[in-house]
């Protein structure tokens, strides 16, 4: 990869096991949970009696030469030289989207190879350690507990924990675990464990001999006990569903290490090469690169009825669970390599605006604060328990839902779970038939911006959301009603070309605000479907337009200000018609992350004239880069049907 990475993924399973280096160089810096607290680990080699360090910082150990750094979507593979020796080190988070089991067992690989560089014989030993603050909110915040343990003969190490074992009890944003264990484990035969407390924190060890060209596996695991806490009750996560023990789990992870990481590297090069494929080396690092923290925004668990449960973090935003409208951009990702996973994120939003809880009859916003999921806390008056209207967004989430829905029936050709729900899709597309046209004063997804009356964008999400329903209810055989939609979306439409476009030609960012522009990024789903209620001469005219506000990383999401979003430059993007107008678009946007002074995990929110992070790191919504892909594959599978046809 030739992007520098704003912050190096390590080990990335969810929110609260998700370890970083902000440096490309792994020894230069402490590890850090993606909040940017410390997540401390260090990996240190001796040899021939000296001791180097490979990862982390500790000032007074040698340090090795990283000579290479290299970051797929599953695998961060960093290559060391000195005393004698070329060290390999690849982190791999087998988090496979379309296998539950990987993807939900909280095991991450680390694997340790060498080779003498001067020809001579050396005795190696590697040794790793992690401290306490992994399985606490804050240092020191309570007594941990430590100790040794054997998942089987070969496989030993240490596990800590807080000795107040409290599940589930609190939610948050920037938040850590607090509850269950961390486990630090080696493959071999000759493996050392020890404990100490240093600088006021509890340190534990797992050291073990490295032979030379024989890869040394080392696995970092968390064993939460409970995952998520659903309208009060604890669920445990997908991969011990059935009773399966955190060691057993482990075992299973060391045994079928050499066939999970072929299976990594497979999926990894067919991300690469479809990314490639739809947008150039560029956007395809940026996908590589987004793809492990889009899955460790979220946790998966099991519902009442063995129903799977694909639960966001809105991570380093205000930590809601199960956000509509950060889902909505995510799904491209989902869509591509697992539609099922796209179900998981909607059921509890249905589950939520069945409840008597929810007194609207527009879609919610969000089914908690990770990780408690028992109803909407955006816009909660605190003091009374009443969500405030004020605060609500309503064009936005009926347009959301709507949408996703026809898109996985699209993706999937399955209209099964859109049939079971039709009564409440029916409720909020009258909805946005009604005040959709001219949306009145309201909050969108871009709600950091504040409200805005009669925007133009918001418009363009009802009219795609009604147009989706007219696909679903053509999907379904419902004929009549598909006509009724696709009549609706079609008059929204034209009123929106009468009334949004400026006296130049150009869209406004509000009906009544001329000489102002906005990223138009949800007229993206017409050319997913290939509905063509917008012209694409239109759209080639909007982006040519857009050019002309383009700062030195990216175009800003609107006229109000210079910060941009970077899942909404590239839907803004794949609105062209060739690949060489997308690829001006994607360029800068590679730039801003190449160059970010902020080290963080990919932001999406960021200044387009410094590359600053502006806020929000780690968020599950850069599972909408890959939006390019889906319009590429979507267009794809028409032409193959049609020609079936």
């Amino acid at each position: 990869m030739k992007l520098r990475s704003p912050a190096v993924p390590l080990i990335t399973h969810d929110p609260y096991f998700s370890i970083w280096s902000t440096e490309e160089k792994l020894n230069f810096a402490p590890t850090v949970h993606w909040t940017g607290k410390n997540n401390f680990l260090l990996g240190t080699v001796t040899v021939d009696g000296v001791e180097y360090s490979f990862l982390g910082y500790m000032r007074n150990i040698y340090k090795l030469h990283q000579i290479s750094l290299d970051i797929d979507a599953l695998t961060t593979t960093a290559v060391f030289e000195g005393a004698g020796i070329r060290l390999t080190a690849r982190f791999t988070s087998p988090t496979l989207p379309d296998d539950y089991e990987l993807l939900t067992r909280p095991v991450s690989y680390m694997t340790l190879t060498y080779e003498s560089t001067d020809g001579d014989a050396h005795t190696v030993t590697a040794t790793v350690s992690a401290r306490e603050e992994i399985c606490l909110n804050t240092p020191r915040q309570s007594p941990v507990v430590i100790e040794e343990v054997a998942a089987s003969d070969c496989v030993r190490g240490m596990r800590m924990g807080n000795s107040e074992q409290k599940p589930l009890n609190r939610s948050g944003d920037d938040h850590r675990i607090d509850w269950g264990y961390f486990y630090l484990m080696a493959k071999s035969e000759d493996t050392s464990c020890n404990s100490k407390r240093d600088w006021g924190q509890w340190h534990i060890s797992v050291s073990a001999p490295i032979k030379e060209k024989e890869p040394l596996l080392y696995l970092f695991a968390y064993d939460d006990i409970y995952s998520i806490e659903y309208f009060g009750t604890p669920l445990k996560s997908y991969w011990n569903r059935n009773g399966q023990t955190i060691l057993e789990a482990i075992t299973c992870a060391a045994s079928d290490c050499n066939t999970t990481l072929a299976r990594c590297d497979a999926f990894a090069k067919r991300l690469y090469e479809e990314a490639e494929l739809a947008g150039g080396e560029k956007y395809a690092e940026i996908c590589a690169l987004a793809f492990r923290q889009v899955i460790a925004a979220h946790k998966l668990v099991l519902d009442e009825n063995g129903d799977i449960l694909y639960i966001s973090k809105e991570c380093f935003s205000n930590g809601c669970a199960a956000t509509v409208d950060v889902s909505y951009p995510s799904v491209p990702m989902f869509l591509l390599y697992n539609p099922e996973l796209v179900r998981g994120m909607l059921r509890p939003i249905y589950k939520f605006a069945a409840s008597d809880a929810w007194k609207y009859d527009f879609a919610p916003h969000d089914v908690g604060q990770y990780p408690l999921v028992n109803g909407q806390v955006y816009g909660l008056d605190r003091a009374t328990g009443e969500l405030l209207f004020e605060k609500q967004m309503p064009v936005e989430e009926c347009g959301n839902m709507l949408i996703m829905e026809a898109a996985v029936a699209v993706v999937s050709g399955d209209t099964t779970f859109a049939e079971s729900h039709l009564d409440v899709l029916e409720g909020w597309v009258k909805y946005l038939m009604k005040y959709g046209t001219d949306p009145e004063n309201q909050l969108c997804t871009d709600d950091f911006a504040g409200h805005l009356a009669h925007n133009c964008n918001l418009s363009l999400k009802a009219i795609m959301g009604i147009r989706g329903m007219a696909i679903i209810c053509d999907m379904l055989g419902r004929e009549r009603d598909a006509a009724k939609y696709r009549r609706a979306a079609n008059r929204m439409a034209k009123v929106w070309m009468n009334t949004a476009i400026d006296e130049n030609g150009v869209s406004k960012l509000a009906f009544d605000q001329p000489n102002t522009y906005s990223m138009k990024y949800n007229m993206i789903w017409d050319k997913v479907w290939g509905t063509h209620v917008f012209s694409q001469k239109f759209m080639d005219s909007e982006l040519k337009a857009n050019r002309t506000h383009f700062n030195e990383y990216g175009m800003p999401l609107d006229s109000r200000c210079d910060y941009t979003k970077s899942d909404w430059m590239v839907w803004t993007a794949s609105l062209a018609s060739t690949k060489r107008a997308f690829t001006s678009y994607i360029e800068p946007l590679w730039r801003a992350y190449n160059d970010s002074p902020s080290r963080v995990p990919l932001t999406d929110w960021f200044d387009t004239i410094s590359a600053r992070e502006v806020a929000f790191r780690h968020r599950s919504v850069q599972g909408g880069l890959f939006m390019k892909e889906l319009v590429d594959r979507c267009k794809k599978n028409r032409t193959t049907e049609a020609h079936r046809k």
